[in-house]
């Protein structure tokens, strides 16, 4: 079982870690290079999901590791652009002070909206290409990605100790004012719960897939992210240095430049 999981797991941290990074070094780019860095990441975007189509047929553990980087460069692409400024939403405004409750979930909704609802067509329009193939690594990782990280938003924006500021652009600074700073919030056990549960259930499908299949490897590999993202929510409320695994990509003194 160990040797079944250790190469997933192994090669999900190893991508996680340095595409986040990557992203993060990207996005921080003086102004001048913006234009050059956008049509790199549209080009990174439109190979993840051109490869992710070409790879659904092939029933493969390869195949499936390949539409697993897919699935990621499709994300990393939304990432950048929505850290660089470009796709955000109608409200580039800082948080009215003294908003509570549904006008300050409001507020929020709209500095972030184009985002989000770029993410979930991106997602559905993934799982609607990919459906009934045998690899589906990509579309199911982008959408993990998107559960996750939403679960991750919805956390923050209600309260936990650790929000990790340091890693918002120049441009972004007044997403800060939506934060919330407290010691927990209701949401987290369930996000926690939740996250549990769905490790379990790919753990389950690790057990009944065929062997050296792309199902098989998907359910790992989507394993090995899944326990990654509920270590993010862990980072949120436990005082770990969560900043120190990406200084390399977005140092204080860069953080200027945007």
């Amino acid at each position: 079982m160990v040797t079944d999981f250790a190469p997933p797991f192994l090669f999900a941290i190893f991508v996680w870690w340095f595409s986040t990074g990557a992203v993060l070094w990207l996005v921080r780019r003086p102004l001048a290079q913006e234009a050059l860095v956008v049509a790199a990441m549209t080009l990174v975007g439109g190979v993840s999901c051109a490869g992710m189509i070409m790879l659904g047929p092939i029933d493969t553990t390869a195949a499936a590791y390949l539409s697993f980087l897919c699935g990621l460069g499709a994300w990393a692409f939304h990432e950048a652009l929505f850290l660089m400024g470009v796709v955000t939403g109608p409200r580039p405004e800082p948080c009215p002070q003294g908003a509570k409750g549904w006008r300050r979930f409001h507020y929020a909704t709209m500095a972030v909206l184009y985002h989000e609802i770029a993410l979930a067509v991106t997602a559905a329009a993934l799982l609607g290409l990919t459906w009934g193939q045998p690899n589906q690594a990509a579309s199911l990782t982008f959408a993990l990605l998107f559960v996750m990280r939403l679960s991750a938003k919805f956390n923050i924006f209600l309260g936990v100790p650790n929000l990790t500021e340091e890693f918002f652009p120049t441009r972004l600074e007044h997403l800060k004012s939506y934060l919330l700073k407290r010691p927990m919030n209701l949401l987290f056990p369930v996000s926690v719960v939740g996250s549990f549960a769905l490790l379990w259930a790919l753990l389950a499908h690790v057990d009944v897939a065929p062997t050296d299949s792309a199902t098989k490897a998907t359910a790992l590999l989507l394993f090995a992210l899944g326990a990654l993202a509920l270590l993010e929510h862990a980072f949120m409320i436990l005082p770990l240095p969560e900043a120190v695994l990406w200084r390399w990509a977005a140092p204080s003194t860069q953080t200027k430049d945007r």
